[in-house]
């Protein structure tokens, strides 16, 4: 017998689904570790097989394998089919009898669907399906990875923003069934219970004001990094683009190969790993660009074909992409065109939105392709990447040039020339402007101190608020 998780007020999923959020508590915030992290059976990963339905061409399952492996399982078969969906079953019956017939011969632990199933669907397909074996959508499995990586307070608060969005609908269809008289175990929704939609919405409603609290700790952040000199840049991308190995190359204090010992909290945000949905969080660093002294964030990944609500969910974490004054936009150059320019149209629609400034592509992993190739993807992904930089994030190949390009996209500085009364007070703004602004020139005559330096307008216009208090002073 199958050992379900408590959804809450006694529900059970439906035959072969996953329970999402039962073992989160989402009011009280005493989370007693990751639920999702102990889901791996003993001896292994769990086996299993993928699907995918298209309505014409053939499906691909790049994918769904690479997101199942980023989920710990270890795919054992593969099937697809070409048909418009079928309400019941998403795929036909006859080949649910096959998805079956191969599950059972596979022995798999679990049939993850690149498709979004509703909850009939899965019902219907879990019906078919091995005793024990469980059905996962697309949806559910991203979720899954997500809480699997999810280690700070905010990304939990996320992943269970987001599960219980996709909670939402099912709690509203049983309540529509439940008004229209329906048996209260029609296709194995369970009992009805008035109250759980209303708990739903009064749970997102305080997970949401939770992160509205982080949200605003994190602006007041960056505007004290911002009245600090520091400009800002956001790496953003497809997930598996390479951004966390980009940063540990721009980084000041951060190498490549070896950062572990030094920074431990990179082990979770900013490892350089060849899977998915590495970076969940954020991880902000200086970064080595030149004259100017930026903060470096790596965010997480893009991924395509979201629900709203799913995005909805994680917008939050894409805060320090649309606040930024500068947004690296990382891509997987080693890809072919078509989905490079797939990717690329996934990660316009997430950024134009709403941010405001300017985007500069970046084609990484140019290690893996020669000259020609990538002079050819240049020239047709030119209307989406105009005037991109090439580089390997992973040799260091071309960085300088992306570096000389961020210096040159980053909101203009400010010149500004001081003289001031030679003092100890003077020592200290002089030693205040060292710190926020680049120093071109600092002179000393008689009793007087002449600096000139560039630096953003805020700063500028602090200095002169301080030096002006100083000539009131020595008046």
């Amino acid at each position: 017998m199958r050992n379900y998780s408590t959804v809450s007020t006694d529900e059970r999923p439906y035959p072969g689904e996953r329970s999402l959020s039962g073992s989160s508590a989402y009011l009280d915030g005493k989370r007693a570790g990751n639920p999702h992290a102990t889901r791996r059976v003993e001896g292994g990963p769990m086996r299993a097989v993928v699907a995918k339905r298209v309505e014409r061409g053939d499906a691909d399952l790049s994918e769904i394998r690479d997101l199942a492996r980023a989920a710990g399982y270890e795919v054992v078969g593969e099937l697809t089919q070409t048909r418009e969906e079928d309400a019941a079953y998403a795929f036909g019956e006859g080949k649910v009898e096959e998805l079956a017939a191969l599950a059972r011969d596979v022995d798999a632990d679990a049939v993850i669907v690149d498709n979004r199933l509703g909850p009939y669907q899965t019902f219907n397909i879990g019906g078919k399906l091995p005793e024990g074996a469980e059905v996962v959508d697309r949806f559910t499995l991203i979720l899954d990875i997500f809480g699997q990586r999810a280690q700070t307070r905010k990304a939990q608060l996320q992943v269970e923003l987001a599960e219980l969005r996709y909670e939402l609908p099912r709690a509203e269809a049983k309540t529509s069934l439940a008004k229209r008289d329906e048996r209260p175990g029609f296709m194995g929704l369970g009992e009805y219970d008035e109250s759980r939609e209303r708990d739903i919405k009064n749970q997102i409603a305080e997970i949401k004001r939770e992160l509205d609290s982080i949200a605003e700790k994190a602006e007041t952040r960056r505007e004290r990094r911002r009245e600090s000199g520091f400009d800002l840049v956001a790496l953003a991308g497809y997930t598996n683009a390479g951004k966390s190995t980009l940063m540990r190359r721009l980084a000041a204090e951060l190498d490549v190969d070896e950062n572990e010992d030094r920074h431990p909290d990179l082990d979770t945000t900013a490892e350089s790993e060849d899977r998915l949905f590495t970076t969940l969080g954020t991880t902000t660093r200086r970064a080595d660009t030149g004259r100017r002294d930026v903060l470096l964030t790596d965010t997480v990944g893009f991924v395509s074909d979201l629900p709203h609500w799913l995005v909805e969910s994680f917008e939050s974490t894409l805060d320090s992409v649309y606040h930024a004054d500068l947004v690296l936009l990382v891509v997987d150059a080693s890809e072919p065109i078509e989905e490079m320019r797939e990717k690329l149209v996934t990660c316009h629609d997430t950024l134009y939105e709403r941010n405001e400034a300017p985007i500069v592509t970046v084609l990484n992993k140019i290690d893996r392709v020669d000259e020609d190739e990538l002079a050819e993807k240049r020239e047709a992904l030119s209307a989406l990447a105009p005037n991109p930089v090439a580089v390997s994030g992973l040799t260091g190949e071309r960085v300088d040039e992306l570096r000389d390009r961020v210096e040159h996209e980053l909101p203009d500085w400010q010149f500004e020339r001081l003289v001031l009364p030679l003092s100890d007070d003077t020592m200290s703004l002089v030693s205040w402007v060292h710190d926020h602004a680049n120093v071109e020139s600092e002179a000393y005559e008689g009793e007087q101190v002449t600096l000139e330096f560039e630096a953003r307008p805020s700063i500028v216009e602090r200095a002169r608020a301080k030096a002006s208090d100083l000539a009131a002073a020595d008046a």
